[in-house]
């Protein structure tokens, strides 16, 4: 007989009753009834129950013991009776009469419970995440974790990609978050620095002739933490030679809806395999199939919000005119104060009562704003302050613009959009979420096309790259010579799903020329750009392909599949939201001698 087990915890059934077995696993709870013992036996595959009579060399043993105790154990192999079987586990139609045990690991008494999972400080859940990883939930978020990437990777692999592995350490690249440097030894005061992205690299690989790269990628961006962003994640990082952006959108979004469909348990997925049309800015229809696709801009200006969440149904609609030049004197000062100033309003079906009215007017106010503007609508006209003071005749107008009822109600921000975009955003979620209008059970994707190329630094008043400096602009470097650059559109897109962005991509700019003018709009010399990017610049100077790529996130994308909201749920031994590792006890100090070894000195800065 093997030394530690001829089954796993979760492996024995009915046909199994009359023989004789060895587990080993972790004494998972115990259960006293009227003389007999029952203990839970647990490993990676499941749950067995032991019975243990007093009468067993067994019992005292396993009397003693506390929870989460390792342990070995001989017994054979019974059916239980009808009215005591499990349908809830596997192994719930045997139970094993235990006739000999063996403390293989005695278990101190345990800083938070594993049985029944009660929520817990995450402190301590962190410090502890060798225990925490023992319950349930997080075990199987971690174990949904592999077989999703393994999926990934499988289909990847079918969709003609080759596995492509990129450096860890490298050089500082200013790629929209600070770097996380790495102190040379052997080159005195010089650093590496971790990968943000392989951004390079993997364009690097297309001017060296490879045709499809994609790689399981380690990330790395000391920025702010959230819920959904760490200071080191994993994306599936892919690249392609030889297309256009709707080559790379048919090449991932197999990938994506079959490993959604793969573990969608029971939720639905957006098709694919659907006819749509697409309207870009300009006025312009397209037939496409696949996930449906907004530009940036209609985006912000339906939702407030370039990561929308399609299973709210509601749209936000620009209402400047009815109120430009009306009665309603605190919308017509906004609007005549500046000429980008708008008001947006939210439609509320079956919103239209007081009560509601007031209660979302009281949540703008716990937000920071000073309220939250209200037209309640019913058979006859408008009511509210609003509606009073804008007439009869314009307040109908909204009405049949927004398309609302007797029963509904709109709701309104005014002001500049880019300041009030986030806000309006939010009161959209908070509406839909209020008259339960968020669609279950489903993910619904887009695409977010059409980015902008540069955006206004009000800080240091200049142009600057609003997403990524490497995307090829629209129009290319006859755009870049004669167009206003803050109209200049990318070949940029993002992967939206539920209100998360999943990845980020572009078409890359591979003309050297080009190139170097996109950064000198944004105010870089040639010189910098040289000195920065040198590396890819010459590369692409020796014959570069056309070539775009994106990479989404491994981490959100298994949060999603998980039910989950935080990305800690999901990650195997993640860090807090202050960037500390306290089980590992890092960030910490570390000693002269290795001061000395990298010719450093660590200066602190001096408190107030």
């Amino acid at each position: 007989m093997h030394n530690f087990r001829t089954h796993t915890c979760g492996a024995l059934r009915k046909s199994d009753a009359g023989s004789s077995a060895r587990l080993s696993g972790w004494v998972h709870r115990k259960r006293d009834h009227g003389g007999l013992l029952f203990v839970d036996l647990r490993d990676h595959y499941g749950l067995t129950q032991l019975v243990i009579d007093p009468e067993s060399e067994a019992f005292a043993t396993f009397e003693r013991l506390r929870v989460e105790s390792v342990v070995r154990v001989d017994g054979e192999v019974v059916e239980r009776s009808a009215e005591t079987v499990n349908p809830n586990l596997p192994t719930g139609e045997i139970e094993v009469q235990a006739t000999a045990v063996e403390v293989l690991s005695e278990a101190a008494e345990l800083p938070l419970p594993v049985f029944g999972e009660p929520d817990y400080a995450e402190d301590i859940r962190l410090k502890y995440r060798y225990l925490d990883l023992r319950r349930e939930t997080l075990h199987k978020n971690i174990l949904l974790r592999s077989q999703v990437i393994n999926s990934i990777r499988r289909r990847m692999v079918e969709q003609g990609f080759t596995e492509f592995q990129t450096p860890i350490l490298t050089a500082s690249s200013p790629e929209g978050a600070r770097d996380f440097l790495v102190p040379s030894r052997l080159h005195d005061g010089q650093f590496y620095a971790l990968p943000q992205a392989p951004q390079q690299f993997k364009q690097l690989l297309m001017v060296a002739g490879f045709d499809k790269y994609f790689q399981i990628a380690p990330c790395f961006r000391d920025e702010d933490l959230r819920a959904d962003r760490s200071l080191e994640f994993y994306q599936l990082d892919m690249e392609m030679s030889f297309v256009t952006q709707d080559d790379v959108f048919a090449a991932i979004e197999p990938v994506l809806h079959g490993v959604f469909e793969e573990f969608a348990n029971g939720n639905t997925v957006t098709a694919i395999d659907q006819d749509r049309r697409f309207e870009n800015d300009a006025g312009e229809t397209f037939a496409h199939k696949g996930f449906p696709r907004l530009t940036y801009q209609q985006a912000m200006r339906w939702y407030g919000t370039d990561k929308p969440d399609l299973r709210n149904p509601l749209k936000m609609q620009d209402v400047s005119d009815h109120f430009r030049g009306g009665g309603f004197g605190i919308f017509d000062r906004i609007l005549g104060a500046n000429p980008k100033h708008a008001v947006w309003a939210i439609p509320g079906p079956k919103a239209g009562s007081r009560a509601f009215c007031d209660r979302m007017n009281s949540w703008a106010q716990g937000e920071g704003q000073p309220g939250l503007g209200y037209i309640m609508f019913d058979d006859e006209a408008g009511k509210g302050p609003i509606a009073k003071n804008l007439g009869p005749e314009r307040t109908e107008a909204i009405r049949q613009q927004l398309g609302l009822a007797a029963g509904d109600a709109a709701f309104f921000i005014a002001g500049l959009p880019k300041d009030f975009a986030a806000f309006a955003a939010a009161a959209r979620t908070k509406v839909g979420t209020e008259l339960e209008l968020i669609e279950g059970g489903t993910f619904e994707f887009c695409w977010i096309v059409d980015f902008p190329m540069y955006e206004w630094d009000e800080d240091n008043k200049k142009v600057d790259f609003s997403h990524n400096p490497f995307s090829m602009p629209q129009g290319g470097i006859e755009a870049l010579n004669t167009q206003d650059p803050l109209e200049i559109m990318a070949y940029q897109y993002d992967i939206v799903c539920n209100g998360y962005e999943l990845c980020s991509g572009a078409i890359r700019n591979h003309q050297p020329e080009t190139m170097l003018k996109a950064f000198e709009v944004a105010g870089y010399s040639a010189a910098e750009v040289e000195a920065e990017f040198g590396g890819m610049l010459n590369a692409f100077r020796y014959g570069a392909p056309p070539h775009g790529g994106l990479a989404p996130g491994i981490d959100r994308i298994v949060m999603l599949l998980a039910g989950q909201t935080a990305i800690r749920e999901v990650i195997a031994f993640p860090l807090n939201q202050q960037g500390e590792d306290l089980m590992m006890q890092a960030p910490a100090e570390v000693s002269e001698r290795q001061l000395k070894e990298l010719h450093i000195r660590v200066q602190k800065p001096i408190k107030a």
